[in-house]
């Protein structure tokens, strides 16, 4: 390379996350979860807290997660996230403390741990991954699944009368008294990443400042269980995922000033 064509630091304008380390993501090609990932790798940057930060991992396709995000992790059993926060935030108030759980184990196993370390307002954030299928373990029926969605476990598509109604549990959230800050984004789009890095970024700084707990809903895709290309996967999301888990705040009740 020669010196002209060394960039200049005033002529950057993006580079890869420093947090976001150079393993190869196990993450099929299309996921959201890699777009999630340098949101939030980005916004601990940005924050100063790469040595203040404690995540906390989870059971199924974002498993791996700590091997992507140069910060401390920890592995919680299936759906336990949010109770192993809770203990970390309250042995360590100053540092800033967030999950990151998929449906399944967010919304199914882990319904109570979830409810209720809402509901007891623990400075905690929840980034909470929902793409209607268990992705890791053969594309199985989610609590999130849409009526009518055809996975491994309902290949007819869900219907109420057997499998009940999906489970919203972001709306649960924002009834809660313990919550904040809830709200529902996506990472389809440029517009929409600029908006779910808003809100993971107020997430994180409310569980800095004791502001509640914090739930950000990310409405993703799982092209490979939903057996699509990723741009169809993406176009189905926007014409039926967001009929039933429409983006934006649902509750946001933080006060930072």
């Amino acid at each position: 390379m020669t010196e002209n064509e060394i960039i200049k630091p005033e002529n950057l304008v993006y580079s890869k996350p420093k947090l976001l380390n150079d393993n190869p993501m196990h993450y099929c090609p299309g996921c959201s979860h890699g777009v999630v990932h340098k949101l939030v790798a980005e916004i601990i940057e940005e924050m100063g807290m790469e040595e203040k930060t404690v995540a906390i991992s989870p059971v199924g396709c974002a498993v791996f997660a700590y091997n992507y995000i140069d910060v401390d992790w920890v592995e919680a059993a299936h759906g336990r996230a949010p109770a192993l926060a809770t203990a970390i935030k309250r042995l360590w108030p100053d540092r800033l403390v967030f999950t990151y759980q998929g449906d399944g184990d967010l919304a199914c196993i882990g319904t109570a741990e979830t409810i209720h370390a809402l509901n007891r307002g623990e400075h905690i954030a929840i980034i909470f991954i929902n793409n209607a299928i268990y992705g890791m373990t053969g594309g199985q029926m989610a609590p999130t699944t849409l009526m009518g969605m055809k996975t491994a476990t309902c290949p007819y598509g869900r219907e109420a009368d057997i499998h009940g109604y999906p489970l919203n549990i972001t709306q649960i959230a924002s009834t809660l008294e313990g919550t904040s800050y809830v709200t529902r984004q996506s990472v389809h789009s440029v517009a929409a990443i600029r908006k779910a890095k808003k809100a993971i970024r107020k997430a994180f700084e409310n569980s800095l400042h004791g502001q509640g707990s914090s739930l950000v809903e990310i409405v993703s895709t799982c092209n490979a269980g939903w057996k699509m290309s990723p741009e169809k996967a993406n176009l189905w999301m926007e014409e039926n995922m967001f009929k039933s888990y429409p983006l934006g705040d649902l509750k946001d009740s933080t006060n930072l000033e």
